[in-house]
This record gives C-alpha cells, structure tokens and sequence, in this order.
C-alpha cells in the first residue's frame, strides 16, 4: 500500500468513528411521556397532584442536567394546575411555555384569554 492508500484510508476510518459518536439529546423527558399517556389512556383518572408532582421533578432534573424540557411540557403543567384550582401556578407555567418557545404563542395566549373568560363567568 502507498502513501495515498493509508491517508485516504485513515479518513474513512476517522469518518465512520466520528459518525459513531453520541449526540446528547435536545430535551429531557423525564416522566412527560408516561404522563400524558396516563391522561389519555385513562382520561378523567389521572391525579392532577401526581402529575403535578412528576411534572415539576422533571423540570428539576432537566435544569440539573442544564437540559430543556421538551415543547409542551409547561402548558401540560399550566392545564393541571388550572384543573388542580392553582391558576396563579397555571398561569406561571402557560407562560414560562411562551417564554422557552415563543412560537407558541398564539396558542398560549389563546388558552389563558378563554381561562380569563371562564374565570369571569
């Protein structure tokens, strides 16, 4: 084998090593997963207070992990504690959801007008 042979060999090796590599997720997950699979797989027995207690400790471990929590997340967490009678704490979450992905907005905003409006009522 020439030269050329062993450096061109050597780059195919390091480019398939390299594509091996681990990429660290985008979001942590946590428990947000089986969460919302409880909420629709047994609608209407899902225990707000535990959800809330899962919800919240996958925030904490994402934040210790200096990870995101995936899209969604906080609304879910907003939508609890608005159906738990916590809406200062729904509020807060719906708003830290714009906050982190603010292309939410709209939908956001458009959940806390019809809580304003149901809270009037």
């Amino acid at each position: 084998m020439n030269a050329v042979h062993i450096k061109a060999s050597a780059v195919i090796v390091l480019l398939l090593l390299s594509g091996c590599a681990t990429q660290k997720p985008l979001y942590y997950w946590g428990d947000y997963e089986p969460v919302i699979y409880d909420m629709y797989n047994n609608p209407g027995e899902a225990d707000t207070s535990a959800q809330i207690e899962k919800l919240t400790a996958t925030i904490q471990r994402a934040q210790s992990q200096d990870m995101q929590v995936p899209p969604g997340l906080y609304a879910h967490l907003g939508m609890i504690y608005a159906e738990d009678g916590s809406p200062e704490l729904a509020v807060e979450a719906l708003n830290e959801e714009k906050a982190l992905y603010p292309e939410s907005a709209t939908f956001i905003d458009g959940m806390l007008e019809r809580a304003r409006k149901g809270a009037k009522q």
